[in-house]
Formats: structure tokens, sequence, C-alpha cells
């Protein structure tokens, strides 16, 4: 059993999945802040990678449904935020007059 911890102590990922948890808090800033439409754009990248990779990974090992349903959960209202936010900013588009 001390071996397995061994090998993740030695491999680092559980200090890269600390890592990437931590990050996490100060990028859903970037949904919340007004910021560039790419860097939007990323951050919804972002997440779906993250909650897509978690998805997998649950149903990789073996997880019951009970635990594959969190990630999915968060894909179905990360999927919400990205389509609001879509035509939230289109109706912003039509409503700023024109520079010439």
């Amino acid at each position: 059993m001390n071996t397995k911890y061994l090998y993740w102590g030695s491999t680092g990922l559980v200090a890269l999945l600390a890592l990437a948890s931590g990050t996490m808090y100060f990028v859903a800033e970037a949904l919340l802040v007004p910021l560039p439409r790419w860097l939007k754009e990323w951050t919804y990248a972002g997440f779906t990678i993250d909650f897509g990779s978690a998805t997998i990974a649950h149903l990789a090992v073996g997880d019951p449904l009970s635990d594959v349903v969190t990630p999915v959960v968060a894909l179905v209202v990360l999927l919400t935020s990205y389509v609001s936010y879509h035509r939230y900013s289109l109706t912003d588009a039509e409503d700023e007059p024109a520079s010439a």
C-alpha cells in the first residue's frame, strides 16, 4: 500500500492537481469581470477541457454514476453560461453605435 503513495509522490501528480485546482479559482474570475472576448473564450475552453477530463477520468476508473454526474452537471452549467454570454454579447454589439 505504501508503494502507491511513494509512486504518486515521486511523479508529482498530486502537486500538479493541487496547482491546477488552486489556479482554477483565479481563472474563474475571468468569466465574471469585464475582459477581452478572446480571454473569456480561452477561459471557457479551459473549463470545458477540465470538466470533460474529469468526466472521462471518472468513467475510466469505473466510478459509480453518482460520481460521474457532478462534472457532467458542471459541463451543462458551463454550456448554459457560454450560450447566454454569446447572446448577451451579441445584443450589446447591436446596441452600440457603429464607429466610422
